[in-house]
């Protein structure tokens, strides 16, 4: 029996593939941003493969809403840690 759904990492690449006229149109520091955008798809591809979303741009966009999500928590804490370090200086 053949598979129904192709290899979710080629339909995944095949989808970033599709954006590049979007990416040649952006400005050379935006399109670095979206290319670490595209790389966040990228690490949580395994979790994509099991995701069976019938679009992929749901994933490219989960993807960068748990890279974000991570480095917001890291910046919150950070800030966390400054707060405290100048509390203890006064």
């Amino acid at each position: 029996m053949g598979r129904t759904v192709p290899a979710f990492r080629p339909a995944l690449e095949h989808e970033i593939e599709s954006w590049k006229d979007y990416k040649r149109a952006l400005r050379p520091e935006d399109q670095k941003v979206f290319d670490k955008l595209m790389n966040y798809a990228r690490i949580h591809a395994d979790a994509g493969s099991l995701g069976a979303r019938p679009m992929l741009s749901e994933i490219l966009f989960i993807s960068y809403a748990i890279e974000q999500e991570k480095k917001i928590e890291f910046l919150e804490a950070r800030v966390d840690e400054l707060e405290q370090i100048i509390k203890e200086k006064n």
